[in-house]
């Protein structure tokens, strides 16, 4: 049987109907690549036109190009070029790192295709569990911090501001949602936003995420497996967060790469929402120190509960609730796994066999190299197993 007679099973999970509040908070952002044209033919070209343009800009480092053209390219890999270069990824969101465990071709495809991306995300499923995530957050808070703003510094201060305010809900015993979690986990600045943070009965902090389901049942195992990441990453991001583990020059670096400006003065509304929360701030930076300072001193607990809950996006209605276990070596090598892709110290790689049923609902299906090669792979397998000459034809 070949990857197209594939046989799906009864009830597929739905890939993108899974959506997560991080998902649809920063989705589509992650997955926008620039597209660039230029009327040179060559990279010498290219080069030469550049540097008689701009006389004063020092010559262009040796590779600048290749990273260039790799970006127009559709090809899945490029050789000699990091996929963190190519893409210009200096930091990542855990939702970008938990799309591993789907697919990494799919993956690529959705940064090489945004257009294709963005269509996706107009699905009825998605923008029905968008309504579902709103909802919960009403719920939870009835009062969110509203602050006007004027830049993008401002954006990112009430964003600090906001988590000042749920770092003491969450001292007083209160139930938390739309917390940020960011840090670094094995060299690399990661963030996310945790659904939900809540004591449970026995006084243990729990941290649960959301997921929004076309099927009014539980996921395969093979989908899950993102979810239990995704919580489990959130979990090591929290813990060194309000164990005093945060490093502020990487946290710096992660500010600028987003082109915001750290001494810039904040607007005159949000210096005023923090002196009525009882803090002093002017600029981001020293917001973002404030910051800091309250979570090395929160004695806040770290996580010891871990939930992946399932709604059905048609009714609302609670599908159930799935206990994740915390394995910290396992998640950390699974991690160390997909960042070797990103560093171009390995190949991507797409579903194997007992999972090509993903394909057949994946936009990208027939332009799929990944799948066409398995397909081969197959069809060349079974050929040599029903030669004559196989030892095992016959059998």
């Amino acid at each position: 049987m070949s990857l197209n007679n594939t046989k799906l099973p009864e009830e597929h999970p739905d890939d993108w109907g899974d959506i997560s509040d991080a998902e649809l908070l920063n989705l589509q952002s992650e997955h926008l690549v620039s597209s660039v044209r230029c009327s040179v033919t060559s990279e010498a070209e290219a080069e030469t036109h550049f540097n008689q343009k701009h006389e004063k800009i020092p010559k262009l480092k040796a590779g600048f190009f290749l990273k260039v053209k790799a970006r127009w390219s559709q090809d899945v890999s490029i050789p000699n070029v990091r996929p963190m270069d190519r893409f210009n990824k200096s930091h990542f969101s855990v939702t970008q790192l938990c799309a591993h465990s789907w697919c990494e071709i799919h993956m690529i495809y959705g940064l090489l295709k945004p257009q294709v991306r963005r269509k996706e995300m107009q699905r009825k499923e998605v923008t029905t569990g968008a309504s579902i995530h709103l909802s919960r957050e009403r719920e939870a808070h009835p009062n969110v911090l509203k602050v006007p703003v004027i830049t993008r510094e401002d954006k990112e201060a009430v964003l600090y501001l906001s988590m000042l305010q749920k770092i003491k809900a969450i001292h007083a015993g209160q139930h938390v949602r739309e917390f940020p979690v960011f840090g670094v986990l094995e060299g690399m600045f990661l963030s996310g936003i945790v659904d939900d943070l809540r004591r449970s009965d026995s006084g243990e902090l729990a941290l649960s995420d959301l997921k929004t389901r076309k099927h009014n049942s539980f996921p395969c195992p093979s989908q899950a497996r993102g979810h239990f990441l995704q919580v489990g990453l959130y979990k090591l991001l929290f813990d060194s967060m309000v164990s005093g583990q945060l490093d502020r020059g990487r946290i710096i670096l992660y500010l600028q790469a987003r082109w915001l400006k750290l001494q810039q003065a904040l607007g005159d509304r949000v210096q005023e929402q923090a002196k009525t929360m009882g803090y002093s701030a002017a600029t981001l930076e020293e917001l973002l120190d404030v910051l800091l300072a309250v979570l090395a001193s929160s004695n806040i607990q770290e996580v010891n509960k871990l939930h992946v809950e399932y709604h059905h996006q048609s009714t609302g209605s609670h599908i159930g609730t799935s206990k994740v276990e915390f394995q910290e070596t396992q998640l950390k090598t699974e991690l160390r796994g997909y960042l070797a892709y990103w560093r171009g110290e390995r190949e991507p790689q797409g579903v194997d066999i007992e999972d090509a049923w993903k394909c057949t609902i994946c936009p990208h299906e027939e332009i799929c190299d990944w799948r066409k090669g398995q397909t081969t792979d197959y069809s060349n397998k079974r050929a040599k197993l029903d030669s004559p000459n196989s030892s095992l034809s016959g059998t």
